[in-house]
């Protein structure tokens, strides 16, 4: 008995490749083996009855963040969701210079159909795995999928040896990669978010990245059906590495603009989160606040969120004084405030716009 690869059989069968390699991994082709990270199928394998209906494939096209992200906005959408101006026809146009795990983002690319779409990051690793999203949906899945078969059969000390081996490698390519490695960095980006603790991203003062395995009993490592939605959504979205402040070109009157920079900590056990090489301080925060102030100049309309230094000293007006000629608003959210567990619990944020 011979044996086929994953390309001759989608051609063989009128499937795509990644629907084979699905297959293979739901062990739903009978005989199909896994050799030097490629899937085998024997020749004389048969196609499954049901081979077009892949893990829902026919989705209802809402998509969700592919990310966990350290203060991520999925529980105050409710609440900046309010704000959105798109019912104005003037409003055509949405920036987020801080994307983070992209909620807001998201939420919006599911609800509304803009003209464009401006998002940012400095960090330049989550960039790369939004653009690898975007323009190479199918290698990327191919790469998670083998992370996915290898990782989860494994025993918990199996496990740490492997996510160890995979950080080492992530950190490599971080450090010394190039664009020929940019969709393994993406894919072990994400493999180390569904499987770290916490689904933190934390960096060393040599931007290494140092966060421990965490305790997941089945992680959902290669989530094929929202990867695709994600993908199609963020055809059209301009997607840059880079400050906030570059922005500026893309922002006018017709635009909405979310900023989402990181928080000021509320207490100083907070501050053990660094999402890059880079701290974002009060003056960091000031020159945030001014440009803030440039682009309202420019008519955008704008929303800003950040920590209420108020949940730790009533007398703290950081903000309050910053943002003095803005709307603020003080909202409900549950983080943790510490790094116990214990410590998750009702917080208060701020919401600020010009509208």
């Amino acid at each position: 008995m011979g044996y086929m690869s994953v390309r001759e059989v989608a051609d063989k069968w009128g499937m795509s490749q990644r629907q084979i390699a699905t297959l293979c991994s739901e062990s739903r082709i009978l005989g199909a083996i896994m050799d030097k990270n490629m899937w085998i199928i024997p020749s004389n394998a048969e196609k499954p009855k049901d081979a077009r209906k892949v893990k829902d494939m026919k989705t209802d096209g809402i998509v969700r963040p592919f990310l966990k992200w350290a203060g991520g906005k999925s529980q105050l959408i409710n609440e900046i969701k309010q704000y959105y101006p798109f019912k104005h026809d003037i409003i055509t146009k949405y920036a987020e210079p801080f994307v983070g795990g992209g909620a807001v983002l998201f939420d919006i690319l599911n609800k509304f159909d803009l003209e464009d779409i401006y998002i940012s990051d400095i960090n330049a690793e989550l960039v790369n795995t939004y653009i690898i999203v975007q323009k190479h949906i199918d290698d990327l899945l191919g790469l998670l999928y083998i992370y996915q078969n290898e990782y989860i059969p494994l025993e918990m000390t199996e496990r740490k040896k492997y996510y160890l081996s995979k950080r080492e490698r992530f950190n490599e390519l971080k450090i010394n990669g190039n664009r020929v490695e940019n969709i393994e960095k993406a894919a072990l980006m994400i493999f180390l978010n569904k499987t770290c603790f916490n689904g933190l991203y934390r960096v060393n003062k040599k931007g290494l990245f140092n966060v421990p395995m965490g305790a997941y009993k089945n992680p959902l490592i290669c989530d094929e059906t929202n990867l695709l939605k994600a993908s199609e959504k963020l055809k059209n979205v301009k997607i840059v590495c880079g400050d906030y402040m570059e922005s500026e070109k893309f922002i006018d009157k017709h635009t909405f603009v979310y900023f989402d920079p990181p928080y000021r900590p509320i207490t100083d056990t907070s501050r053990f989160t660094a999402y890059t090489e880079n701290n974002f301080d009060d003056e960091k925060q000031i020159e945030l606040a001014e440009f803030v102030e440039l682009m309202n100049k420019k008519g955008a309309k704008i929303v800003v969120s950040n920590s209420d230094p108020t949940n730790s000293c009533i007398d703290d007006d950081f903000f309050d004084v910053l943002y003095k000629k803005r709307n603020i608003k003080r909202v409900q959210a549950t983080r943790m405030i510490n790094c116990n567990g214990e410590s998750r619990g009702q917080i208060k944020e701020l919401l600020i716009s010009n509208f």
